[in-house]
């Protein structure tokens, strides 16, 4: 299980994920010995639990963004390294 590609997708061993009480019990788990693993695992919780609304970003709507705008209030724009910004 440690080794595996995707522990958060996988059986814990020996059967250890049934004596657990809440799927967010192997996501603590998760975190003492695969903290590189717990974004994904994470994302896949708020999803199953709350809904995609809470995971996923909207895409970014530019008209309504303008109409929002004013000479008193600019759009300042943040990019990040390899984010391209055209459609």
């Amino acid at each position: 299980w440690f080794n595996d590609e995707k522990p958060e997708q996988a059986k814990m061993p020996s059967g250890f994920d049934r004596s657990l009480s809440s799927p967010f019990h192997k996501i603590m788990i998760l975190r003492a010995l695969r903290p590189d693993r717990l974004p994904s695992a994470l994302a896949t919780w708020l999803t199953q639990t709350m809904g995609k609304f809470y995971v996923e970003q909207p895409p970014f709507h530019m008209p309504s963004c303008y109409a929002e705008t004013s000479p008193q209030t600019p759009v300042f724009f943040v990019l990040f390294p390899g984010v391209d910004p055209t459609p």
